[in-house]
């Protein structure tokens, strides 16, 4: 499949701290370049100081190159992000939070190629804040957005594997891809699923390798054994860069490859 045959979209999985905006500075134009990437989506729930997200470095990921950001059950953890999500449609939060949240829980936007695509953010429920239904406020947000476009993409923001394998049989043919966050481990599941949507259970973390999902292991192990309250910091230590290409059909809307990655700084 030649590239101009496909729309080509980079996920980059969650980045936590300085460390893994680092990373996503040094690599991100190389990547773009080598797989022709149309538009970049990222998780970034955690890049600021491994805890939630500021409009400073919102805006240091853009520069970078990311068109999108996505977020999770930490976007909240810094107040001020709360008045900034609520204005920036480059930022969204997960889609099945009740009325009246500030933001928004999907995107419909163009490629750097003109093409329109649509990006929704949705929070899983099992060992998570009990949201509403993600499956049902998905399945009412895709008909929404099929008057608008076909080329729908998925950050399905959950911790329970079985929950993430469900949600994707459920809407496969029905978008582009379905992308799994959260655990910062990335899976060697990475498949093109029977009605043609592409799939992984997580993309995993960008940031710090030496770390216990993106935290001084010595801290979160000190956690363990003791159950006390403990700060979690992120470490200066080099970083790995997980992601996924997902190159979409430009006619069908159905996923043609997932690509899954994993690099060092």
């Amino acid at each position: 499949m030649q590239n101009n045959e496909t729309l080509n979209v980079l996920f980059i999985g969650d980045i936590v701290g300085k460390s893994g905006r680092q990373i996503v500075k040094a690599v991100l134009p190389r990547l773009v370049e080598q797989y022709k990437i149309e538009f970049v989506i990222a998780n970034a729930e955690n890049s600021a100081g491994g805890f939630g997200i500021t409009e400073n470095v919102a805006q240091e990921l853009f520069s970078c190159g990311i068109d999108l950001i996505t977020t999770g059950n930490h976007v909240w953890d810094k107040k001020e992000a709360t008045a900034y999500i609520a204005k920036e449609s480059r930022i969204l939060r997960p889609l099945n939070y009740p009325p009246g949240v500030p933001g928004s829980g999907s995107a419909v936007t163009k490629t750097r190629k003109n093409n329109v695509i649509a990006v929704i953010n949705v929070s899983g429920r099992v060992f998570m804040n009990l949201l509403d239904c993600p499956f049902r406020s998905t399945e009412e947000e895709i008909k929404r957005i099929k008057e608008q476009t076909k080329f729908i993409f998925i950050d399905f923001h959950a911790e329970a594997t079985s929950e993430k394998i469900a949600f994707a049989y459920y809407f496969d043919g029905k978008v582009s891809a379905i992308i799994g966050t959260h655990t910062h481990v990335q899976t060697a599941d990475e498949r093109i699923l029977p009605e043609g949507t592409a799939y992984i259970t997580d993309v995993g973390m960008t940031g710090p390798e030496d770390s216990v999902i993106g935290f001084k292991k010595e801290e979160v192990i000190e956690k363990f054994l003791t159950q006390m309250p403990k700060k979690f910091d992120v470490p200066s230590t080099p970083s790995i860069f997980s992601a996924v290409v997902i190159q979409v059909d430009k006619v069908t809307a159905a996923a043609k490859n997932i690509i899954r990655l994993r690099l060092r700084q």
